[in-house]
């Protein structure tokens, strides 16, 4: 069997944009083993058995009503490690977003803010959005 070469090899070009390359060599807010994160909302999307799995932990700023912190594991390509990072960063930056802007958060965001994704791998955008929504549906049937 051939040997595929080293993505890091000078005869193999990176498929994906420096900020995909970023995000996925160095995740942002990537839940380490080990790690303790008390979460006010917890959001799963896909599976294993059939492609990409995302969980996504938030904490939520209760008085201003705004994702404070969060984090998050992916099992899936570099498309979907590098979506879930950007997507992290972008609803912690400054302070943290409103939870009611981070809904209008749309997949198309998350590509732009990752300087594009191939067509194939659209649909790694719209898990990690997908599981935002499923922890802000988990912090909203859980608070009181």
């Amino acid at each position: 069997m051939k040997k595929q070469p080293d993505i890091k090899t000078k005869d193999q070009s990176w498929f994906y944009s420096k900020k995909v390359k970023d995000h996925f060599f160095s995740p942002k807010k990537f839940l380490k083993d080990g790690e303790k994160f008390k979460a006010d909302g917890v959001g799963t999307v896909g599976s294993p058995a059939c492609g990409d799995m995302m969980k996504f932990w938030i904490k939520i700023d209760k008085k201003e009503n705004k994702i404070k912190d969060c984090r998050w594991r992916t099992f899936g390509c570099a498309s979907a490690i590098a979506s879930t990072s950007a997507l992290a960063e972008m609803i912690t930056e400054d302070g943290g977003m409103k939870i009611e802007k981070a809904l209008k958060i749309k997949p198309q965001d998350i590509i732009n803010r990752l300087n594009g994704l191939p067509a194939i791998k659209v649909h790694c955008s719209i898990l990690g959005d997908q599981a935002l929504r499923a922890a802000i549906e988990d912090y909203n049937s859980h608070k009181r």
